[in-house]
């Protein structure tokens, strides 16, 4: 059964954790173009910390309009960049772990962090950008 584009789109309209796989996906390609390219100049703790920031605030921008298409205010902007820090600590010790422990290659540490973070960042960012209790 082949998917029309306009059933497509409505899958994409109704379901937000689909909108985040997507926007995910973009941030993750920008991200980590960044920390490929920063790894030029740097080692990979800096070039993945530097590309993280840059992440969080792309990530914000997608999660506010194109995902969740809501916003709490001032809530979503000073709660969103913890939910990074959470994601952030769990993914330095992947990327640590991978690297220094594993001898693994640090240009793709980064990619398997990902995969163990998303359910932990999915249900945060629907909480920062969720609608409040109570509200329709």
């Amino acid at each position: 059964m082949a998917i029309t584009l306009t059933r497509l789109r409505g899958l994409i309209s109704r379901s937000s954790f689909l909108r985040f796989l997507i926007s995910g996906g973009v941030n993750t390609g920008a991200t980590y173009g960044m920390y490929l390219l920063l790894l030029q100049f740097m080692g990979y703790k800096p070039a993945y910390t530097v590309a993280y920031i840059f992440g969080i605030v792309l990530g914000f921008l997608l999660n506010r309009l194109f995902v969740f298409q809501a916003h709490r205010g001032w809530r979503s902007l000073v709660l969103y960049p913890f939910v990074y820090l959470a994601q952030y600590l769990v993914s330095l010790a992947v990327v640590w772990a991978w690297v220094e422990r594993l001898h693994m290659p640090a240009s793709i540490a980064p990619l398997f962090a990902i995969f163990i973070t998303i359910p932990l960042t999915y249900v945060m960012s629907r909480i920062v950008f969720g609608k409040r209790a109570g509200s329709a």
